[in-house]
């Protein structure tokens, strides 16, 4: 299966956990695709922690305003009713407990519901950005990401990377499937019936919980 491939399955599903008049943020790279299937049905109001709200759609070139952009530096429109303001104002919303839903990729994700999303000691990282904040102000967190790195597994025990925070995972979107994280650990709740579930905890270090997982459906 391709990245691209993978990429949209996963854009896909997370879609499907957004809900009418949700605030909700989503991180650079893969989550950002998300945007691309809200259903018509569904209004959300999109968050950027630089400062902005009511996101809109990928702008094309005869509209591109230099001067909106999203925390990645990527630029963005506005929806009617959008607004922009400063970072401390952003940050309030934040740690304030008004965001519904935080979707962000990461490098590693453990059990516990751990995870670790912004660095490699001895790689250059830009920084940190707003992922601890995000993680730990908003009211549930969903961690978008491929299932492996290069056949390596990104679901572990326990992480081995800096950590981003500790116990804020609900909830883990890949390829393979999506799995809740309890007290006991992960659960897989659904799976891509392009794998067996034996390849999907092959694939995983942690144990999954598995008990009649649901096929997960992504159109």
């Amino acid at each position: 299966m391709d990245k691209l491939t993978m990429k949209t399955i996963i854009a896909k599903r997370v879609a499907q956990e957004l809900h009418d008049g949700d605030v909700v943020n989503l991180g650079i790279g893969l989550p950002t695709l998300v945007a691309n299937y809200i259903p018509d049905d569904v209004t959300i109001f999109l968050q950027s922690e630089n400062g902005l709200i009511g996101l809109g759609p990928k702008p094309t070139e005869d509209n591109i305003d230099p001067d909106i952009s999203n925390a990645g530096g990527q630029p963005v429109t506005l929806r009617p009713g959008g607004m922009y303001f400063d970072s401390a104002t952003s940050f309030g919303i934040i740690r304030g407990g008004h965001v519904d839903m935080t979707v962000l990729g990461s490098l590693q994700v453990d059990e516990t519901g751990s995870l670790a999303n912004w660095i490699i000691p001895g790689k250059m990282v830009p920084g940190m950005g707003g992922a601890m904040d995000l993680v730990t102000g908003a009211k549930k967190v969903i961690i978008a990401m491929t299932h492996t790195n290069k056949g390596n597994p990104k679901i572990l025990k326990r992480c081995t990377l800096p950590l981003t925070a500790k116990y804020q995972v609900d909830m883990i979107i890949t390829e393979m499937g999506v799995m809740t994280i309890e007290e006991d650990g992960i659960h897989l709740i659904e799976y891509n019936q392009a794998f067996t579930l034996k390849e999907i905890q092959d694939a995983t270090e942690a144990t999954l919980i598995i008990n009649n997982p649901n096929p997960m459906v992504v159109n």
